[in-house]
């Protein structure tokens, strides 16, 4: 089932806000001090791509660097990005198949405002009664 939601989202949605995390990749990638962002931006786009049987977990250990990372994020490309996933979610939900891809949408905006301090990992990696229930 996560294959055929993953082909479904890849095909109406997911490859153009993929490519959008990726092309801030790039930009983020031209300055020396940007890289981290360029860097979070192209793991963003490889969840964005295939969001399916992946979830959003916390990672141990994120400190004030990742606070003040978000806050960049959030200024330079977070809110733009996340309001991509907001008109992607809204256009989706309009049909009844498209409504889990609006879910997976929805899903995407927080770690989309602010991805720093947070890890991307196989939603069966994670134990049953820890899982996040935004997780598919």
């Amino acid at each position: 089932m996560r294959t055929l939601l993953n082909v479904i989202w890849f095909v109406f949605g997911g490859f153009w806000l993929a490519l959008g995390y990726a092309l801030a990749g790039v930009v983020f990638c031209v300055l020396v001090v940007t890289i981290p962002l360029g860097v979070a931006s192209f793991r963003m786009a490889s969840y964005a791509l295939w969001p399916f049987g992946r979830a959003v977990v916390d990672k141990p250990g994120s400190g004030g660097g990742a606070l003040v990372l978000n806050i960049v994020w959030i200024l330079l490309a977070g809110w733009w990005l996340a309001l991509g996933h907001l008109t992607t979610a809204v256009a989706q939900a309009v049909t009844i198949v498209g409504i889990p891809l609006a879910v997976a949408n929805l899903k995407l905006i927080p770690v989309s405002l602010v991805p720093y301090g947070k890890d991307i990992v196989p939603r069966d990696s994670i134990p049953a009664g820890a899982r996040p229930l935004h997780s598919f």
